[in-house]
């Protein structure tokens, strides 16, 4: 799940609050809503920060000072 589902949980969780009013039997839809919404930010937050863990990993070559320069 990447940025996208992080999205959808976000706006699935809003409508499910702002949009629709209806009685699921055990909790409210605002609740379910509502985590939703929290969940996709977690996500989104999560996918952020290892994208630009990812993007600070050097990668090197297993070159040596030895091996002629690449052209």
């Amino acid at each position: 799940m990447g940025i996208g589902g992080g999205i959808v949980l976000v706006v699935i969780g809003a409508i499910l609050v702002f949009a629709l009013d209806f009685d699921l039997p055990g909790f409210s839809d605002d609740t379910l809503g509502v985590i939703l919404m929290v969940a996709g930010v977690v996500v989104v937050l999560l996918v952020l920060m290892l994208q630009s863990q990812r993007n600070r990993t050097r990668r090197t070559t297993g070159r040596t000072p030895e091996d002629p320069p690449v052209l």
